[in-house]
């Protein structure tokens, strides 16, 4: 194992913790922005560094088709071919292949592949390069991930029978994730106890391939969409395995909220206390303030940085749209309280006049965003140490929901986390 989880303070079922990774020393609760092909766009490593990223989510079939597994290899690395000194997490790839549904929803839905079959072997999709059927095992998901002087990751074309064509890469990540079967939580039915069931037989074959656990940590993943049954199978079974550390998949991809939650509090009740726990796919800061409060420790998303490119910055109060023709005219900055390189130098005046004719606009909007999410983080860890998480939580509920309507779910979410928050929440929320 290539971790050190201690947990530094609780309040009920939130905590906040120290987690050591072979290239930095993480404190949780944390967002890790999404870098799919090696960069967060528009930022520089140095710039992330600044505002206080401590793990970039990496993709790795994207890096593998772009910019290519032997360029990363040469480089030694994809910490040194971004120049990227902290911890990296890549994920299996598995989410693209075989969800059509992107988790920045509610934005324009583009499928990214076109799944052809999912079988006990492995998913086999179209390619995006030349539409030729390919396959990908939980074996070359994890090889791709490992760190060695040669990796292999194989794409077997469906057509060939014999040939195998090798792609060396040395991706290094301190967090490598494994592949698991995924379905839409909107989809029921026996398909979603087979996706839960091969995704455990998937994992003992991710271990098996795991060649160097004492350097990289290998992550499983719960699947079960929204049953509580199988959730609670497939959460046994992975603990059973004692991984370093456990993902919630499968979520963010359309439920409801109130069955979101749910299924956040189940697995985060029943994973282990002294091993992190990865929501995946989440970035909504209501979202992350919610499933902190429940005991989940890691999240990651586009969210932040699509929304920048949207012209829209995140801030206390929830949304500010800097297209809009307010904000023309508009010499405050995007938020006053903020401290980021953007807020102590421009105008939402100067950002508006960019974010519909110049890349600079989304460029500047991303780095709030990104140091807005750090910021969110890192008030979460200090208000748990501290001792005054519930009036942190209370705070930010008010700021985002002025009139007391704060949503139902989020309610309910807090009341199992222990959390009081009837001091900001209208009447039918009490």
């Amino acid at each position: 194992m290539a971790l050190c989880f201690e947990v530094l303070g609780k309040f009920n079922r939130a905590r906040a913790a120290q987690l050591t990774l072979p290239h930095f020393v993480c404190h949780t609760p944390l967002f890790m922005p999404v870098g799919t092909q090696g960069t967060i766009k528009g930022l520089t490593s140095c710039q992330l560094e600044d505002i206080g990223c401590q793990i970039i989510l990496g993709n790795t079939y994207h890096l593998a088709l772009r910019p290519g597994a032997d360029l990363i290899d040469e480089m030694d690395g994809l910490h040194k071919f971004m120049n990227w000194p902290r911890a990296l997490l890549t994920d299996s790839g598995g989410f693209q292949m075989v969800n059509p549904l992107p988790f920045f929803f509610p934005f324009p839905l583009v499928s990214l592949l076109h799944l052809a079959d999912i079988t006990e072997k492995g998913v086999t999709f179209q390619s995006p390069v030349d539409g030729k059927p390919m396959l990908l095992t939980p074996e070359e998901s994890i090889q791709i991930q490992v760190c060695e002087n040669v990796i292999l990751l194989c794409f077997f074309s469906v057509d060939v029978t014999i040939s195998v064509m090798p792609l060396q890469n040395k991706i290094g990540a301190d967090i490598i994730m494994a592949l698991d079967d995924v379905v839409r939580t909107t989809i029921t039915g026996p398909r979603v106890e087979e996706a839960m069931y091969r995704t455990l037989r998937w994992i003992d074959r991710c271990i098996a391939a795991h060649k160097r656990p004492d350097e990289q940590n290998l992550f499983g993943i719960v699947q079960g969409g929204l049953d509580p049954v199988l959730r609670d199978i497939c959460v046994k079974g992975l603990v059973k395995r004692n991984l370093p550390g456990y993902a919630i998949g499968g979520l963010a991809g359309g439920e409801e909220k109130d069955s979101f939650w749910r299924v956040v509090a189940q697995c985060t009740a029943a994973l282990p206390e002294d091993k992190p726990r990865y929501v995946m796919g989440v970035g909504y800061p209501l979202d992350i303030v919610v499933c902190s409060a429940l005991g989940a420790d890691m999240y990651d998303c586009v969210y932040p940085t699509r929304t920048a490119r949207f012209g829209t910055a995140l801030v206390p109060e929830g949304l500010l749209k800097l297209k809009h023709a307010v904000m023309a005219d508009d010499i405050r900055p995007i938020d006053p309280t903020c401290t980021c390189m953007v807020c102590q130098n421009y105008t939402r005046a100067y950002i508006h006049s960019l974010v519909t004719k110049d890349a600079m606009g989304s460029q500047l909007l991303t780095y709030h965003n990104l140091a807005y999410m750090m910021r969110l983080s890192s008030d979460l860890h200090t208000s748990i140490i501290e001792g005054r998480f519930p009036e942190f939580v209370c705070n930010f509920l008010k700021l985002q929901f002025p009139k007391g309507d704060v949503p139902e779910w989020v309610c309910n979410a807090m009341e199992v986390a222990g959390i009081d928050i009837s001091e900001c929440c209208a009447p039918f929320c009490s």
